[in-house]
């Protein structure tokens, strides 16, 4: 489930929707690195600033989750979503997975709005990527029968070290983790808790 053994050219077909999403993180933190133009400015235009939001910059409720502070920081997300995306892209289609995938990472960024000062400034799918944390929970709590006890022990152990990871170490956004997390867990218990 969590093992990925296709070719890079099966992984494009089969899991459109991921590979979608690393293109982008690759192409905006390409366009960082760049001297096409000051990566001061795109940072400035699509980075997640809690004051921004607040007086009408909407869309930095949903661009953070696509931008990346640093190489390290965005391969690490997108390998992480390599390892656990296919499964859910292929559980739940590409449109429902589109959406659990950004409603998480959105709902993460209300949650950092609300909670942290208005001078917060934050980047990164992270709270994206522990709302799939969050749901993959709760079908190993509400539907057991959908995976196998290896594979909810594997994401329950992960689900844990990321975690305590997450309050380790520095500079996280912590509130963007918990509660795409708790999106993630509270989507999957609407659906499967019936």
């Amino acid at each position: 489930m969590f093992t990925r053994t296709e070719s890079l050219r099966d992984f494009i077909r089969l899991y459109p929707v991921i590979t979608i999403i690393i293109a982008i993180h690759i192409i905006l933190y390409l366009l960082t690195v760049l001297p096409i133009f000051p990566s001061k400015y795109l940072f400035g235009l699509l980075a997640g600033v809690n004051l921004y939001v607040v007086n009408g910059e909407y869309w930095r409720l949903v661009t953070p989750i696509f931008m990346h502070a640093g190489f390290a920081h965005m391969l690490f997300n997108s390998f992480s979503l390599v390892l656990f995306g296919p499964a859910l892209e292929q559980l739940l289609g590409k449109t429902k997975f589109t959406l659990l995938y950004l409603a998480t990472g959105i709902a993460a960024n209300i949650a950092t709005l609300i909670l942290e000062p208005l001078t917060y400034t934050h980047v990164g799918s992270s709270g994206a990527i522990f709302g799939l944390f969050g749901f993959y929970i709760s079908i190993t709590m509400f539907r057991k029968a959908m995976m196998s006890r290896e594979n909810s022990q594997t994401i329950m152990t992960i689900a844990i070290i990321a975690v305590v990871m997450t309050f380790v170490q520095s500079n996280i956004n912590i509130t963007a983790h918990i509660f795409g997390m708790l999106a993630g867990f509270l989507t999957g218990a609407a659906i499967y808790k019936r």
